[in-house]
């Protein structure tokens, strides 16, 4: 539709419609000649026509703010301030959907281009296979799509609800590309001659074309008389050729003439020719010699002029070298500088923060170590009453024991002093009876 739109715009032009004819004379009724390619009207007055030219113009603005969301997606640090949250993840996840059905065709141009170049001696099998995974993942696309266009729509509602980001964003036209800013254009391009064809009522569209049917009989009519004319001129070249023929027929006759004339003066001129040849090689050799001369001066001089700029630049070079080195450990040195001293200012700060809080602490625990102090004191001397107290039942136990013992010691002493008894009366008289068993004993012998 746009290409026929510009196919058919040099037809409205003014300039061709004075170029179409030699019988057209701009410079008489110029305003009749352009009264039907110009609308009578100058403003849409119906609202079929209003309503046509709204919509076609909340396209081109919807086409305008949807072509530079690849911008957006691509400089979010720039504008994300501008545009707000909201726009700014409803474009990042239209770019990844965007993302996934290119890679998705990657994918598929891929696996088209692998199946084709593979051997016709393949399995008819496998490749079978192949052909019904790729139908699989171009049966995935049309949703995809679907989402993308979904996507795109609720990107335009928000932008579309919030005029001051759309606006930032239509300023934005260095992010288009070429080929949207074509589209965009044409789009302009469309407008314009949708405009004309509604300002045009149905007279004037007839008469426009009455007039430019009018016109290409009037180009048919003078492209017969420009082929007429071309015949005219290809006879009169023909007859000016004949002309020249004979004109230059007569030029060699007078050249002949004249070569006749000249030999009669060839031996004159022959020896000032030879006059001349002499002094001319004389004056070419000495010529030869100061251009040699020169050429070796010359040569001379540019192998030093070389030979200097090669060092001047050798030189320039290092200074640039060194004055950049210098200036980067200048810069080095004053970001170093800088960064360290803003650690050791943190690092300060920071310890400052801490020595008030640890001085704080220390306050407190002195506070507390003072009265730990007290009570370890009053726990010290309860100890030591304790422990007298200890050491005096541990005494008095100690003499309860010695006391017990030594009673143990004489009680046991007296036992085995009444045991020692009765076993030695016990002693003197089983010796008793042993002298009376003797005594008997040597009597009845």
């Amino acid at each position: 539709m746009a290409l026929d739109i510009l196919a058919m715009a040099p037809l409205y032009q003014v300039p061709t419609i004075n170029r179409i004819g030699p019988k057209t004379d701009p410079s008489k009724r110029p305003a009749d000649s352009l009264k039907p390619c110009v609308p009578s009207k100058t403003k849409l007055t119906t609202i079929e026509a209003k309503r046509i030219m709204s919509v076609l113009d909340e396209a081109i603005y919807k086409v305008e703010l949807v072509t530079l969301l690849s911008y957006v997606a691509s400089n979010r640090g720039n504008v994300e301030g501008m545009l707000g949250e909201d726009i700014m993840r409803a474009v990042r996840e239209h770019e990844d959907l965007c993302q996934v059905l290119l890679e998705i065709v990657r994918c598929l141009k891929e696996k088209e281009r692998q199946l084709q170049e593979q051997d016709e001696a393949k399995e008819e099998g496998w490749l079978r296979d192949r052909r019904l995974s790729i139908e699989l993942q171009k049966s995935s696309l049309p949703p995809l799509r679907q989402q993308i266009k979904d996507s795109t729509k609720n990107v335009l509602r928000l932008l579309l609800s919030n005029p001051q980001a759309a606006s930032f964003l239509q300023m934005q036209t260095q992010g288009r590309s070429a080929e949207a800013q074509s589209l965009i254009d044409s789009l302009n391009e469309l407008r314009g001659f949708l405009f004309e064809k509604l300002l045009t009522s149905p007279m004037e569209a007839r008469d426009k074309a009455q007039f430019i049917q009018d016109i290409s009989k009037q180009n048919s009519v003078n492209q017969q008389i420009i082929d007429t004319l071309e015949n005219e001129l290809a006879e009169r070249m023909k007859d000016r050729h004949a002309e020249m023929e004979k004109e230059n027929f007569v030029i060699q006759e007078l050249k002949n003439h004249l070569h006749q004339v000249l030999k009669f003066s060839e031996k004159s001129l022959l020896r000032t020719k030879q006059e001349a040849q002499k002094q001319q090689r004389a004056d070419f050799r000495a010529s030869q010699a100061r251009v040699a001369k020169i050429q070796q001066e010359i040569l001379q001089l540019q192998s030093q002029l070389f030979s200097l700029v090669m060092e001047n630049r050798e030189a320039e070079q290092a200074l640039r070298k060194k004055k950049y080195k210098v200036e980067t450990e200048i810069e080095n040195w004053i970001q170093k500088y800088d960064t360290e001293m803003g650690e050791k200012q943190e690092e300060f700060e920071d310890l400052e923060a801490v020595h008030r809080e640890e001085k704080i602490m220390l306050e407190e625990l002195r506070r507390k170590h003072q009265v730990l102090v007290e009570e370890f004191a009053q726990i010290q001397e309860e100890r030591e009453i304790n422990s007298k107290k200890r050491m005096e039942a541990e005494q008095e136990m100690l003499h309860m024991v010695r006391a017990a013992t030594l009673i143990q010691a004489v009680w046991k002493g007296y036992l085995v002093r009444s045991l020692l008894r009765s076993r030695k009366k016990r002693g003197k008289g089983k010796a008793k009876d042993k002298e009376k068993g003797k005594g008997k004993g040597k009597g009845k012998k």
